[in-house]
């Protein structure tokens, strides 16, 4: 089944968003967005002289108007981060420019991708000012903090990212909570690994923690791996694939993080994160996540005090 996909902003991580997307031949027709135009047209010529290269698509500019007829749009626009910035430190600038377009989407029926930091804030401004229903508007949240932890951890006990099984959950960002009750290699938890300890944990969670501003610090701006991540969220979107995710998505009564959006493990198909999935944790896991929930809160509160 061909996909119609529009792209909005087409700095380093929309054009790692584009060509993921090209790569993986969901796309049919691919549309960029920026407010550099030429930029964006820049982008699509690049793109598409490249066509032979990757299953056929179409790329090409248009205007946010034009991407309402599409079945997924992808927000990627917005400041970069410095090597000295949180990603909350981004909040009041981005979310000025997510929110316009959340109100020129009004009435959207595909499914918003929302990757712009701090991703799980703006995810909660886009929905609020979209109006669109709370699982229709997804940011990619931990997914690209949980292939971290499952890189790392592949690393450090010598065995394939692939064989790693485990979440990170909460904020994509430096509330997160590595939720280690639940690692598992091969069907035994991390735990009972052989020479594992609780000093390895808090290293590693530290270094997934740590990644984005380590990659910042030499290059400026993180954008390859959340190109792959986001492309494999719209497969899992627009093939209904069902698949278990930790998405960031608004979350509703009678979730005890009603009104955050935050990262869950989520079921992610056709209809967007149709389900939430909250899973077991020990005591100090879920302490970490409800603090998570607070940082959130407080930063969305930040942005309209009265």
């Amino acid at each position: 089944m061909s996909h119609r996909i529009g792209i909005i902003g087409t700095g380093w991580v929309g054009s790692s968003v584009a060509i993921s997307v090209l790569h993986s031949g969901l796309a049919s027709e691919l549309l960029l967005h920026d407010l550099k135009g030429d930029v964006a047209e820049g982008e699509a010529m690049d793109l598409a002289q490249g066509g032979s290269f990757y299953p056929t698509a179409t790329v090409r500019t248009a205007t946010i108007e034009a991407m309402k007829d599409t079945d997924a749009i992808v927000i990627t626009a917005g400041r970069s981060g410095t090597p000295e910035q949180t990603r909350l430190d981004l909040l009041k600038v981005n979310a000025g420019i997510v929110s316009g377009f959340g109100q020129q989407l009004a009435g959207y029926r595909g499914a918003i991708v929302v990757v712009t930091n701090p991703v799980d804030v703006l995810t909660l401004v886009f929905q609020e000012s979209s109006g669109l229903p709370p699982e229709r508007v997804l940011g990619t949240g931990t997914m690209l903090d949980t292939a971290r932890l499952k890189q790392v951890l592949g690393a450090e006990l010598n065995i394939d990212s692939h064989s790693v099984h485990g979440m990170v959950l909460g904020e994509h960002g430096d509330s997160e909570v590595v939720h280690w009750s639940g690692v598992r290699i091969g069907g035994r938890p991390i735990a009972h690994w052989p020479g594992w300890t609780t000093e390895k944990q808090s290293r590693i969670a530290e270094t997934v923690r740590r990644a984005a501003y380590e990659i910042i610090k030499r290059k400026g701006c993180t954008n390859h791996a959340i190109g792959l991540v986001t492309a494999d969220l719209l497969k899992c979107l627009l093939r209904n694939e069902r698949r278990v995710l930790t998405v960031s998505r608004v979350q509703v009564a009678p979730s005890p993080y009603a009104g955050v959006a935050l990262s869950l493990p989520s079921i992610v198909g056709s209809g967007g994160a149709v389900e939430v999935i909250e899973p077991e944790m020990n005591e100090e896991e879920r302490k970490a996540l409800h603090h998570s929930a607070d940082v959130l809160r407080a930063a969305r509160l930040a942005l309209n005090p009265h």
